[in-house]
């Protein structure tokens, strides 16, 4: 059931011609299309869109502060996969650099799980209500330098799934992985996307080009 197959959806900017590259992960019970149209609102010139499609439309089976021995092998799937969309990327011609990366939800934690365990420097990271993955964080996991990449996570608080307590100590593990990052926290703020939030995403991301 969570032997994630590889269907990997393209939007943005024609493959051929791109010089940049959007990794969108959706959330659990949204699809590759979904969260392709967020990417959209990222203003990245030129930039190929990449959505992978997560099996029955979640990538792992339990929350994200579940045990990870709990979630496998849908985990180590799932990071499998987006690996597999990042050499993809690469094979189109796309540097590591010009890689971002977005997600929501279970889609921002898969994103920011990925991105921690293979630390580069990427183009930018918008992680949108989302931590880092396990009941407790094994930092032997987390490795490689982010050369100041930028990283945005914005979330409510409180969230119904998403601790802000979690959503702290994955701040304080990127910056030690060498990530320049912002966190937003919104009061009050639903389980959602605001215009806010994508607003401030595009200004991180530009803000060094």
């Amino acid at each position: 059931m969570y032997n994630h197959s590889k269907q990997i959806y393209t939007g943005g900017a024609p493959v051929a011609g791109a010089t940049a590259a959007i990794i969108a992960l959706h959330g659990r019970g949204g699809g590759a299309q979904d969260i392709t149209g967020l990417a959209k609102e990222l203003k990245i010139a030129n930039a190929a869109i990449y959505a992978p499609q997560a099996t029955n439309n979640s990538w792992y089976p339990y929350s994200f502060m579940a045990p990870v021995e709990q979630n496998e092998p849908a985990l180590s799937s799932a990071l499998a996969l987006v690996d597999e969309t990042v050499k993809q990327a690469i094979a189109d011609g796309i540097a590591p650099e010009n890689i971002y990366f977005t997600g929501f939800s279970q889609g921002a934690c898969l994103c920011l799980e990925y991105v921690a365990r293979n630390a580069k420097q990427y183009g930018g990271v918008a992680a949108f209500t989302g931590g880092l993955i396990g009941e407790q964080l094994d930092l032997s996991h987390y490795k490689g330098d982010f050369n100041n990449t930028p990283v945005l996570i914005a979330t409510g608080n409180p969230d119904p799934h998403v601790p802000l307590s979690r959503v702290e100590e994955s701040v304080e593990v990127l910056k030690n992985l060498g990530a320049d990052v912002t966190l937003k926290v919104y009061p009050g703020r639903p389980h959602t996307i605001t215009y806010d939030e994508l607003k401030l995403a595009n200004e991180l991301i530009v803000k060094s080009k």
